[in-house]
């Protein structure tokens, strides 16, 4: 139950941002072909980065014993900080994702590790926490086809504040999910 829980809390901000990124693609009025093109490329890169990630985390985890949850939880709270700061390179943003709309081959393996990074960061959490790599893979890959399939059909229809809201929302729960498990910390839980 603990691990549905946590997975779930790290769920909610991948999956927002998911969504943010297929919604800003969702204005390009991409055919149906691209579309499925575009939530394979984001579920394979976001499901499988959790995967390096969750790698990374147990090996660190052993390194670090104890002191692993802190730094999972550091790690969550830094890359919540990253997608709420002011002044992010949104131009960057908004380049890559008109050459993702557009890339084939090996240009669509770069801009997929380039959106994806998030995910790795989550996966090193997670790893850090224990977590199970299949609950975990399996629950990013869904949450990741759920989000771009919705993104992308319904990003023409909404406001760039909207989008940027939800990337700001999901850096925030984020932080709040590093707080509640800091807090579960040092209570003992």
């Amino acid at each position: 139950m603990r691990q549905l829980l946590i997975t779930a809390g790290l769920l909610l901000p991948l999956g927002l941002d998911t969504f943010a990124l297929a919604a800003a693609l969702g204005l390009a009025g991409l055919a149906q072909r691209d579309r499925l093109r575009i939530t394979l490329v984001f579920t394979a890169f976001e499901a499988g980065m959790p995967i390096a990630g969750l790698l990374i985390g147990r090996v660190a985890g052993s390194a670090l014993g104890e002191w692993a949850t802190y730094g999972a939880i550091g790690l969550l709270i830094l890359i919540g900080a990253l997608m709420i700061r002011p002044g992010r390179d949104e131009t960057g943003e908004s380049r890559r994702l008109q050459l993702l709309a557009s890339a084939r081959g090996i240009a669509i393996v770069t801009l997929g590790l380039s959106i994806s990074v998030d995910e790795l960061t989550v996966g090193i959490s997670a790893g850090l926490l224990g977590l199970s790599l299949l609950v975990t893979v399996v629950w990013v890959g869904a949450q990741a086809f759920i989000a771009t399939q919705v993104g992308l059909r319904i990003g023409a229809r909404l406001s760039e504040e909207i989008r940027e809201r939800a990337e700001w929302i999901a850096g925030l729960a984020l932080i709040l999910v590093g707080l509640v498990l800091l807090g579960l910390k040092l209570a003992g839980l």
